[in-house]
């Protein structure tokens, strides 16, 4: 009997300290919650194409739907007809001014030849002077000359850039005139159809990356003083499942317990808000109820 008490007493023991540690109450508790994306409309049209459907998985970049572009593709044509006029107009200077050059060049072999017949004495200044009068006439003209082609080509180049920059703005709106999903995640609303007239703002569809939620708790300040970022935690779902957690977020401003949040000590009159990353299994859903246990050593 004595040996049987020795051994029936410890396993006891340790069988109530096993369900006192199941059975521990909960740190915080809060609720589950996704990063959530309002999609919008970034251009005025018609919606041609929404083939999207509430629960869908989407890509990130996936393309779900189209708005009519017609009028802006037109602009565009338009616009690349006028700049390659524009660009036609530009003037070729060298081609311009080389009749007046080839002039010059002659009546500088012209005053090399008279200055020769003067060494000679077979010439008079005279002549040499009338020629180089002709060379100082037709110098003004050319720098006058390929100075207004000059300004012509510079106003060419600035109307055809302005152009350039008007084109690019029509394809940054062409593109978004093609709608996409910018993150990887489930549809959760649509509000929109096929056939709608939208304008820029207009709210499309909501996102949300179900694969990756994460619990809103509220702590008390000693517990705040005992956690820290990357902390793994315990988190508990009113079905008994558990899910291994990580905080990634602690507020640093204090608040009002939530009428709706019970917190280990309910003394307290004000509590911290942590955000606990949890990966999702399937059976995680948003608004979902929580529980947390800290891994806080005493």
């Amino acid at each position: 009997m004595n040996l049987l008490k020795y051994i029936v007493l410890p396993c006891c023991l340790v069988g109530l300290l096993s369900c006192s540690d199941k059975n521990k109450s909960a740190d915080a508790s809060g609720s589950f919650e996704a990063t959530e994306i309002i999609v919008s409309a970034e251009a005025n049209g018609k919606l041609l194409q929404f083939n999207l459907l509430e629960g869908q998985e989407l890509g990130k970049g996936q393309i779900v739907g189209i708005i009519d572009s017609t009028q802006l593709y037109l602009q565009k044509m338009s616009l690349l007809k006028n700049a390659k006029g524009v660009r036609v107009m530009q003037p070729n200077i060298a081609t311009q001014t080389a009749a007046i050059q080839e002039q010059i060049a002659t009546l500088e072999r012209e005053r090399k030849r008279m200055e020769n017949l003067i060494a000679a004495n077979a010439g008079t200044t005279k002549q040499l002077d009338d020629i180089n009068s002709q060379i100082e006439v037709l110098q003004r003209q050319l720098s006058a000359n390929t100075s207004t082609l000059q300004k012509n080509s510079e106003q060419i180049s600035a109307q055809s850039s302005s152009m350039d920059i008007q084109i690019a703005q029509l394809d940054d709106l062409l593109r978004k005139c093609t709608i996409n999903s910018p993150i990887p995640g489930t549809v959760i609303n649509k509000y929109a159809e096929a056939g709608e007239l939208v304008v820029a703002g207009t709210p499309l569809f909501k996102i949300a990356d179900l694969n990756n939620l994460f619990l809103r708790a509220y702590i008390t300040y000693e517990q705040f003083l005992q956690i820290k970022l990357n902390d793994s935690v315990i988190v508990k779902t009113d079905g008994g499942k558990t899910y291994d957690g990580k905080i990634t977020w602690i507020s640093s401003q204090a608040e009002f317990t939530p009428k709706t949040v019970q917190t280990k000590n309910e003394r307290e009159n004000q509590v911290y808000a942590v955000k606990i990353a949890v990966k999702n299994d399937g059976l995680l859903k948003i608004g979902m109820y929580g529980e947390v246990q800290l891994r806080i050593e005493n």
